[in-house]
């Protein structure tokens, strides 16, 4: 399975699929089987790196576009 990860309007990254994230000393992150999580994007979240929903209650507010190819 393939890993995407999208940067959701006003909210968290999403990651799906196959996940093996590691914290900045290399130790793994315990996510059983889990294929889906949600990162924290906006920086408040008291669990990070996940989102723990914070970015609403602060008003985060980020719409991330892809660019696109001109013609």
């Amino acid at each position: 399975m393939s890993t995407e990860i999208t940067a959701s309007a006003n909210g968290p990254y999403l990651v799906h699929g196959d996940l093996n994230l590691k914290d900045s000393s290399g130790q793994p992150y315990d996510l059983g089987d889990k294929t889906k999580i949600a990162l924290c994007r906006c920086g408040h979240s008291e669990n990070k790196p996940f989102c723990d929903g914070t970015h609403k209650k602060i008003g985060f507010q980020s719409v991330v576009t892809a660019p696109t190819k001109a013609g």
